[in-house]
């Protein structure tokens, strides 16, 4: 006669502790999710910071090429200011794009490329870009971790009412297929 009830209650108790554990488990993947973006974050930040020590830089070498470092410039604004994101990537893929381009420029300055300032600001950037890559990696990582969890049966029966939502992958589209392209390497 007792059995029932405590059968019932014992039922009641998994079931909320198994509901307990499934919410906590989507609290914990996304909050790993905006700690990766927070990552990337701060590398983008750090690129920022140094883009334009580098653009003062390459003005004393080339001030001919003046659209260039504007467009640089620009583009690191418009990146700065980006918000989520979508928006985020757009920004940065532009500013890649500019950087390339940059890049391209200062190839054409032996004197710049020999300057110990220049060789240090783009060591910096480069290893920069390399930590976003990394941030960048992990960061999708958890979102498709998360993103998983709450698609996924029986976690989207409780995602839905707690407004657990799908996060966005952070992917820098590359504007032209020359960016994707694989080097051609001739010898004359």
């Amino acid at each position: 006669m007792f059995v029932l009830p405590l059968l019932v209650l014992a039922g009641i108790v998994v079931v909320a502790l198994w509901v307990m554990g499934l919410y906590n488990g989507m609290i914990r993947l996304r909050n790993q999710a905006r700690n990766g973006w927070s990552q990337i974050d701060v590398q983008l930040k750090r690129r920022h910071d140094l883009i334009p020590n580098l653009v003062e830089t390459v003005k004393g070498y080339a001030a001919h090429e003046r659209g260039t470092l504007d467009e640089v410039v620009r583009a690191r604004s418009q990146a700065v200011q980006a918000q989520g994101v979508q928006a985020q990537a757009r920004a940065e893929s532009d500013l890649t794009g500019a950087l390339g381009r940059l890049m391209v420029v200062m190839e054409q300055y032996p004197t710049l490329k020999a300057d110990q300032n220049f060789r240090a600001l783009q060591e910096e950037l480069s290893s920069t870009e390399n930590r976003i890559g990394f941030a960048r990696q992990a960061y999708n990582d958890a979102v498709m971790e998360y993103n998983s969890r709450i698609q996924g049966f029986p976690a989207n029966l409780l995602a839905g009412p707690f407004h657990f939502q799908d996060e966005s992958f952070f992917e820098i589209a590359e504007p032209d297929k020359a960016q994707r392209d694989v080097p051609q390497v001739k010898f004359s």
